[in-house]
């Protein structure tokens, strides 16, 4: 009776036993630094005197301080603003792309598909430091090729790290790395629709067109969500491209995204306290952005459920 008993536990507590690993892992590399950050964020050092000596700086507690100077920060708002205008550009073409290779790599009439597929996807596994970079010289005017061929002929040779363009130039190393992983998500979702909606829907007289526009595009609207909600958090949080551009052009500076604020600020001037109340600031508007767009997309499910 006992030893039944203690196998009984043992079959019921090994799940629990299996996640001790990741739970150790998650408490020490995910729970403990945001909760060191946050406790950051609150405080600042006092400097008494000339700051020399032992015992001159000292850690205090700051209250919500950090938390109003970020908010006040000029730079951290107009960071803020180039990634609201970052995004606009990035969000719509990249999902665009996506969904446009997904239908059409779904039809029945394209020709090599796995290695069309293979060849969109690509670029998403190369690391965002290494395209940054690739692209980046492809936009110098003295070592583009593009550029070289527009003096062939001569063409204007636009200077993509300057000025406005450079909004276009950083967007297309994010839609060019970003397109792919939502192109297989959309394309996975397209797979999952059951083979007997299209007949259907041929019997009735739809075109291939209504079918993509009528059928497929509304069936994998959970997907679009997804790649959607993703989207929006990588863009909140983009720091390899225009940190990796940085030493090609004058027109990126430190601060030119939030991320590169927080990281200028802990490392570049050694106010962590001030970077950590920022990147607190950063998740919050990451969290309650998604939280309220993934709220609004379940609403607007239940509601074409009722109908």
């Amino acid at each position: 009776m006992t030893s039944g008993r203690r196998q009984s536990y043992g079959v019921k507590g090994a799940p629990y036993a299996f996640l001790i690993p990741a739970t150790v892992l998650f408490t020490l590399f995910f729970a403990l630094p945001i909760g060191y950050a946050v406790w950051l964020s609150f405080r600042k050092v006092k400097v008494s005197g000339l700051g020399l000596g032992a015992g001159a700086r000292k850690e205090v507690w700051a209250g919500f301080r950090n938390y109003s100077d970020a908010l006040t920060d000029s730079e951290l708002i107009d960071g803020a603003l180039r990634v609201l205008g970052y995004g606009c550009i990035v969000v719509p073409v990249m999902l665009g792309l996506a969904l446009l290779f997904a239908l059409m790599l779904d039809s029945d009439k394209v020709r090599l598909a796995p290695f069309t597929r293979l060849a969109i996807f690509l670029p998403y596994a190369i690391p965002g430091v290494v395209a940054a970079l690739l692209w980046g010289f492809l936009y110098l005017p003295d070592v583009s090729p593009f550029h070289f061929v527009l003096d062939r002929l001569d063409l204007p040779q636009p200077d993509l790290l300057d000025g406005g363009p450079l909004y276009l130039a950083l967007s297309n190393i994010a839609v060019w790395g970003g397109t792919g992983f939502n192109m297989i998500v959309i394309y996975t979702s397209l797979q999952a629709i059951p083979a007997e909606v299209y007949e259907a829907a041929k019997l009735d007289g739809a075109t291939p067109l209504q079918i993509a526009l009528r059928i497929k595009v509304p069936m994998v609207a959970p997907s679009l969500v997804l790649t959607f909600f993703f989207s929006i958090i990588a863009t909140l949080q983009v720091f390899n491209e225009p940190t990796t551009l940085k030493p090609l052009t004058n027109s990126v500076s430190t601060t030119w995204s939030p991320l590169m604020k927080v990281y200028q600020d802990a490392f570049g001037k050694g106010d962590i306290y001030a970077a950590a109340a920022q990147a607190t600031i950063i998740a919050l508007a990451t969290l309650l952005l998604s939280f309220g767009f993934l709220r609004a997309a379940n609403r607007r499910q239940k509601q074409e459920a009722a109908r």
